[in-house]
């Protein structure tokens, strides 16, 4: 059975962890588009990222293909941030 690897995942959890991963900037660098570059928040990201179907793609992309440190991909990255035991 083939399992979507996002399946439980909300965009905003994505885009969360992506932010604090690269910072702003990087993501801007990465995937450009402006509401990672001009004036970014998380709240105006979201409303075009989900009127914007290839975008929101381009983002999802992204957080499956990083690097994630060892220690989160041994475990679901989410626990141990709903755990509240962050970086």
């Amino acid at each position: 059975m083939n399992q979507d690897p996002l399946h439980g995942i909300t965009l905003k959890e994505i885009l969360t962890t992506l932010v604090e991963h690269y910072g702003w900037q990087e993501l801007g660098q990465r995937i450009t588009i402006k509401c990672f570059t001009n004036d970014p928040s998380i709240s105006s990201s979201l409303k075009f990222l989900r009127k914007t179907p290839w975008a929101r793609t381009k983002v999802e992309t992204l957080y499956l293909k990083t690097d994630w440190p060892q220690s989160a991909s041994n475990k679901n990255i989410w626990s141990v941030e709903r755990s509240g035991h962050n970086r």
